[in-house]
């Protein structure tokens, strides 16, 4: 009588466990190229999605040290040298700029970038809302362009952060 009760447990193990380690893969869903104003290449960016999240990873070198704000700019375009050809920060779905806003940051908020004294950093964020929301906004017909600025953003002055002139910029491309 015990070995059939074995055999049935094990079994029902073996289905539970198959079943609950089924993890979401990562996709790089597009990317794209850091420039500074001088045209010099500065690093990568990747746009990565997980399931129903979004996140951005850059690498770059030869940066002052400082804390830089990031954003997401409404334009895949990065005209040097200032890169006003990338419009304003991405902002799809009408909110206030910040996290410190009390209508909610927006989907081109994101955190400051923090640059050690080396001038090389690696960092990646999640986006603020679903993939399956945002990513359409990120990879329509305008494109998006990820900026570096010269300065901190303050997390709440509404659109720009007060984060000072844009230093750095990459235009994210699909990759499929």
């Amino acid at each position: 009588m015990k070995r059939p009760v074995t055999a049935l447990l094990l079994g029902s193990f073996l289905v539970t466990s198959c079943a609950t380690t089924a993890v979401p893969s990562t996709v790089i869903v597009a990317n794209g190229s850091l420039i500074r104003a001088d045209g010099q290449q500065a690093g990568r960016t990747e746009l990565l999605r997980e399931g129903d999240r979004l996140y951005l990873r850059l690498t770059g070198s030869g940066f002052d040290a400082g804390t830089r704000a990031l954003h997401l700019h409404q334009q895949g375009k990065c005209d040097r040298p200032d890169f006003t050809s990338a419009g304003g920060h991405l902002n799809p779905f009408g909110k206030t700029h910040g996290k410190l806003s009390e209508m909610g940051q927006h989907l081109g908020d994101l955190p400051n970038l923090e640059i050690p004294a080396t001038g090389s950093f690696e960092m990646t964020v999640e986006l603020y809302g679903s993939a399956s929301k945002t990513l359409p906004q990120i990879l329509d017909a305008e494109g998006t362009a990820v900026m570096i600025h010269a300065g901190p953003d303050d997390y709440k002055t509404d659109p720009s952060g007060a984060a000072g002139p844009r230093i750095a910029c990459a235009v994210l491309s699909p990759t499929s």
